[in-house]
Order: C-alpha cells, then sequence, then structure tokens
C-alpha cells in the first residue's frame, strides 16, 4: 500500500522516497544508551550503490561540550583507521543579538590524508538537557574496490553555552582506500552518546 501525498509517493511497499533520485530502504536502528560508540558492522555492502545514516536527537552525557565524529572499516570494524581527505563549512547565529553571526571554511575541522575520526560538527554540541544534534552522512559506492570512497554530511546542533548558538555544518570529502568499506563507527569526540538514534538506509 502507497502513502501518496498531491501526487508524490511517500511511502511505498515499506520504502520511503528520498528525494535523492531513489526510494530509502530501512536497514538498521541503534539507539544510543550512554553507549562509548555505535557501530554498524553489517548492512554495509554491495546491495546498494549510496547509503545514509540520520542522526535523531544525539545528546551526549560529558560534563564539556564535545563533537561529534565518525570513521570507516575496512575489515568489518576490527579497526577504524580509514585516510580521510576532507573539507568543513559552517554557518552559526546566536539567540542574543550579537551581530556575529557569520558563514565560514572550518580549517580545524578538515583532514588531509588522516586516519583520525572526522569530525561532524564545527562547534561543540550543548551539554543542556535541551541541546542535541542532527543531521545526515552520506556514504557512496562503498563496496567499490575501484574508487575512493567518498561522502557528504549535514548536520545542526544547539551550542547552549552562555551565546546559545544554532551551527549549521556541511562536511565532505572521502576515504583514500580502493578497498571496500564494510563498517562504519559514531562516538563524541569525549564521553558517551548519552540517548538518541542513528538509523542506516540504502538508496536503491
Amino acid at each position: 500500500m502507497a502513502l501518496i501525498s498531491n501526487g508524490t509517493t511517500i511511502f511505498d511497499n515499506g520504502s520511503m522516497a528520498s528525494g535523492f533520485g531513489g526510494n530509502l530502504i530501512f536497514i538498521s536502528k541503534a539507539t544510543a544508551s550512554s553507549s562509548a560508540s555505535i557501530e554498524f558492522t553489517s548492512g554495509i555492502d554491495s546491495t546498494y550503490k549510496e547509503y545514509v545514516f540520520y542522526f535523531v536527537s544525539l545528546h551526549h552525557g560529558d560534563a564539556s561540550q564535545v563533537g561529534f565524529q565518525f570513521n570507516m572499516s575496512t575489515d568489518g570494524g576490527s579497526n577504524y583507521n580509514v585516510t580521510k581527505t576532507t573539507t568543513n563549512f559552517y554557518a552559526f547565529n546566536s539567540e542574543p543579538a550579537y551581530g556575529n553571526e557569520n558563514i565560514a571554511y572550518g580549517s580545524s575541522y578538515d583532514l588531509a590524508q588522516s586516519t583520525s575520526f572526522q569530525n561532524l560538527t564545527s562547534f561543540p554540541i550543548g551539554n543542556a538537557n535541551d541541546d542535541s544534534f542532527v543531521g545526515y552522512l552520506h556514504l557512496f559506492n562503498p563496496s567499490s574496490t575501484t574508487y575512493v570512497k567518498h561522502f557528504t554530511a549535514r548536520s545542526h546542533q544547539s551550542e547552549g553555552d552562555s551565546n546559545f548558538y544554532t551551527n549549521d555544518t556541511f562536511v565532505a570529502g572521502y576515504g583514500n582506500t580502493t578497498s571496500a568499506v564494510n563498517a562504519i563507527k559514531f562516538q563524541m569526540s569525549s564521553g558517551n552518546i548519552d540517548s538518541g538514534e542513528i538509523l542506516l538506509f540504502g538508496v536503491n
């Protein structure tokens, strides 16, 4: 049974229209509960040419303000150390009228041939009870043994310090490997993922 709105198919036989030229096929969901990290070690294979991870209301349990980051694996999650080159830019504004809203390149958050975890935030995620992180990560053709592994991400977090910032971050890059990527690990830069969900979809 399909759900159609104004002539546009939203759901059809368990699939959701992605708006990216295909349908989103749900694969799995991980729910954080004071989790040191969240790993997807299955479901990323040659079935689809594109995978999308959705981050839903991720809240951290650290006393300080921290970032959210990821890394890739080519050995099923034994090691998360894929060499990456990336780029980052962001826009921000604050609740008070400080007049310092801006859009800028995030040179502190990019990587150049590094195996480090890639930040998906440009500013810390606030640690107030109502602060959280949301966004998505697209991973393209991870099972290819010919091409590097491109990814794009967009995220938003509230930074509940004294300035009450809203931060919108864009990250893109590639894992510089021709080996198949078959696992992804997400974590906070410090402390646990206190709560929230990460959903994995394939795009057919």
